[in-house]
């Protein structure tokens, strides 16, 4: 329901304020309700005021300490003070120009003096100084200043562009320091699993030598004390030459083998008897 006014009595709505002149003055404000006037006296409503927040968006374009363009969109929210209604009616013909234009004052002179990354950081001291130079102005024509935000900092578009390029630059040279460390980590874990093998290996064959030599010194003592007459070279001997056959019979059973022995004659077991002798006497 809008505001109704007629010869003798108009109506305010809620939220909305009168302004009431007599005889082209000033009288006084009409709150929100049913009111009466007397036409015959020079009374009437010369306008209606909304006491509601009023949402103004500005864009500024401004320049940065280290020579980078911006585009600032800044979000002022304001109202009409009722108890200086008549200011804000009679002092501004148009407050959003006038807020618009100290909004671009105030943030063309504060700024300047930032870097952009500074910029980024500290937009909400950039929202402060506008509403503290806001109020001090606008105050005195009937207006209160709500809030101010910095919607958005909109930088050149190649400024941006280099900015991302930066970015992901740093990332990939860090990507790149954990991937090192990665394969750093993985080949002194590959080196160790590597010596632990080996030395395991070592191990074991250590100990399969040490179950053979023990179970041909058994053998040998055995041979020697149930056949009477025998020596130890004697019984060496024949156990060589009995591995030595069945070395030649498993190799002629496998089709795949391509174990070669060289020299390869029963002569020859003789020497190699000799060493194997050597080593465990």
């Amino acid at each position: 329901m809008g505001n109704v006014f007629c010869v003798f009595c108009g109506c305010v709505d809620q939220a909305s304020i009168g302004v009431v002149e007599k005889w082209g003055r000033f009288q006084n404000l009409a709150q929100p309700g049913l009111h009466f006037f007397n036409p015959f006296a020079g009374e009437c409503v010369a306008g209606i005021l909304s006491t509601r927040i009023n949402s103004l968006d500005v864009k500024i374009e401004t320049k940065t300490k280290d020579n980078v363009f911006v585009q600032m969109i800044c979000s002022i929210q304001y109202r009409v003070i009722k108890e200086n209604a008549d200011d804000a009616f009679y002092e501004l013909q148009n407050p959003k120009e006038q807020i618009q234009a100290y909004v671009f004052d105030v943030v063309r002179a504060h700024v300047p003096r930032m870097t952009l990354d500074e910029l980024f950081e500290q937009k909400g001291d950039v929202a402060k100084t506008v509403l503290e130079e806001l109020e001090k102005v606008m105050g005195a024509y009937g207006y209160n200043i709500e809030h101010i935000l910095m919607v958005d900092i909109i930088p050149d578009p190649a400024v941006r562009k280099a900015m991302n390029e930066i970015n992901a630059a740093q990332r990939l040279q860090l990507a790149s320091v954990y991937k090192g460390e990665a394969e750093k980590i993985l080949q002194v874990k590959k080196a160790e699993a590597d010596a632990e093998a080996k030395y395991l290996g070592g191990v074991g064959v250590a100990k399969q030598r040490q179950a053979i030599t023990d179970g041909l010194r058994e053998n040998i003592l055995n041979f020697s004390h149930k056949v009477e007459g025998t020596s130890a070279k004697e019984v060496m001997d024949l156990i060589m030459i009995t591995q030595y056959f069945d070395t030649i019979k498993d190799l002629g059973n496998s089709s795949k083998n391509t174990t070669v022995f060289i020299p390869h004659g029963p002569g020859h077991v003789r020497d190699i008897s000799d060493q194997i002798r050597n080593g465990l006497m």
